[in-house]
């Protein structure tokens, strides 16, 4: 039966975990090794449903000639890079010259098949049909990494499903194919070796070209399957160098991820403790917030102590009359560039991550799900930074348009002509499902957001809202109206989804937190320095 689990963002903290990424690589080799065959069940949902193909040409399984040529070219390229497997033992009976030139031979030949798929460029571009430049959009860049096995055809067809869908222009960073296989083993290398390929330098410096750019107040970078890999591997690197200021510039949602990490360190202590002090309770918002200055310790509403063994009662107890932005005094609610009222959740390095994953998606399986959601990981797995959305569904498979976008983010058809796409449909089965709270470990060894946290419209944390059998002060968007959920009240994707905000063109209400771009009409827009 069709569900989705919500699942909280780790928040990180001082412990040294011996799962991680940075343990060593032939350890984390055999962890995925042995995960491969533990998952090896969900191994046809790669492909799996092959019907309906509801989103036309853009399907990467529909019946057009694009299509059948990729996927006769990638028959061949398994065929061919199986032989070579299963004939490397015979290597020792030749002497090294014939050995040599049969690898010599089948890399040239590997290469002709790849070259048919992948084209010549490593970047592209959505076609303006889809999503035109527009004005009131000239501040965002959105950027695309694809996964395994995408060639040119693939690319394109995933560049304009995203543009058709959000009405932006898309740039793709493109992860050429070398065949199914050899992406799988370039995938290992990757994962377990932080080893970063040509596309991932090239994802890196497009990435921090943009956040550089003072044309842009956003930077929205989306990433499927072994994107996902090399995506979290840019992410390492930006912050490692960049100022902060410009980090709260991106955003960054998963499909399918097959990474074993997401790092987004909270960007104050302060912050981090609070969470950890007060995990899942429903005062967790009011009593974490906190006001932010040019000093990063420097609290103008001071936060609640670090609790220890002798006060743990305590902790659990709610704070009377928490601040609230309508109690503080005109001097204290009064912005300024180095002053701004925040909650944990929403001070973190990097603005937004979110990942969408399908149950029975192996990809997936392997990757975010197993480190998010794996009972006996819960402790001790990488940090995996990051809201999740875990739906399982008669249609979830690995594609990113026939199996991601066309359950989670379909189209919407022309009212007179049933084979041309307008959009993105503002009403579907996915968006309107009510959540299911992720109840993996314990809350402490979950170490996750406050579920009231998550909710994503932070400038309304002031506003009161009615939850599950009590009244608490969160955030929300979404179905809202007069300060309450519409209808029953429950919790729907759609008013935890971000990214849901920006389809056909729309954008979210902004935060108040890192760059905003000025709406005037400069060529350059002003920015405004929130937190230093």
């Amino acid at each position: 039966m069709d569900h989705t689990v919500f699942f909280g963002s780790q928040f990180g903290g001082e412990s040294v975990i011996n799962y991680s990424y940075t343990d060593m690589p032939l350890r984390l080799l055999m962890y995925d090794i042995k995960y491969f065959f533990v998952f090896m069940w969900a191994l046809p949902w790669i492909l799996w449903p092959i019907r309906p193909t509801d989103g036309g040409p853009f399907d990467e399984l529909s019946p057009t000639l694009p299509n059948a040529w990729c996927v006769f070219i990638h028959i061949l390229l398994v065929i061919w890079q199986v032989a070579f497997i299963m004939a490397i033992p015979s290597a020792i009976l030749f002497p090294v010259w014939m050995v040599a030139i049969g690898l010599g031979l089948f890399l040239g030949v590997n290469k002709l098949l790849c070259l048919a798929l992948n084209g010549k460029t490593d970047t592209y571009e959505s076609d303006p049909k889809y999503a035109p430049p527009l004005e009131e959009h000239a501040h965002e860049k959105w950027i695309f990494l694809n996964g395994v096995a995408v060639g040119e055809a693939w690319m394109l067809s995933n560049l304009n499903r995203l543009a058709l869908t959000f009405k932006r222009p898309v740039t793709g960073i493109h992860n050429k194919t070398n065949g199914i296989i050899f992406d799988v083993v370039e995938c290992l290398i990757q994962r377990n070796f932080s080893y970063a390929t040509g596309d991932v330098r090239l994802a890196y410096k497009a990435v921090k070209e943009h956040l550089y750019n003072p044309q842009y107040s956003k930077v929205v970078f989306i990433l499927h399957s072994q994107g996902g890999i090399e995506g979290g591997l840019v992410l390492d690197w930006l912050l490692q160098e960049l100022p902060q200021d410009l980090l709260t510039k991106l955003e960054v949602y998963t499909f399918g991820c097959a990474a074993n990490h997401f790092n987004n360190p909270h960007r104050h202590a302060a912050s981090q403790d609070a969470e950890k002090n007060h995990l899942h309770t429903a005062t967790a918002t009011s009593v974490t917030k906190m006001q932010i200055t040019d000093s990063p310790t420097e609290l103008k509403t001071p936060l609640p102590r670090r609790q220890t063994s002798d006060d743990n009662h305590r902790s659990q107890q709610p704070v009377e009359n928490p601040p609230t932005p309508e109690s503080l005094s005109d001097d204290e609610t009064t912005q300024t560039e180095t002053s701004q009222l925040v909650l944990p959740a929403m001070d973190r390095a990097i603005g937004y991550i979110e990942h969408y994953a399908h149950t029975t998606d192996f990809v997936a399986l392997w990757g975010v799900l197993h480190f998010v959601t794996n009972k006996r990981a819960s402790p001790m797995a990488p940090r995996f930074i990051g809201r999740v959305f875990s739906r399982t569904s008669s249609r979830g498979g690995h594609q990113f348009c026939q199996h991601y976008l066309n359950g989670m983010f379909p189209l919407e058809c022309h009212p007179s002509n049933s084979t041309e796409f307008i959009g993105c449909a503002d009403e579907n089965d996915f968006m309107n499902s009510v959540v299911e709270r992720g109840e993996e470990g314990t809350a402490r060894q979950e170490a996750r957001e406050a579920y009231e946290d998550s909710w994503d419209m932070l400038q309304r944390a002031g506003r009161k809202v009615k939850g599950k059998g009590s009244i608490h002060e969160v955030a929300v968007h979404g179905s809202f109206t007069d300060g309450r959920l519409e209808g029953d009240g429950k919790i729907r994707v759609k008013d935890l989804s971000r990214l849901w905000l920006y389809r056909n063109g729309r954008s979210p209400p902004e935060t108040p937190r890192g760059l905003e771009a000025d709406k005037s009409k400069s060529a350059t827009p002003r920015h405004t320095i929130l937190d230093p």
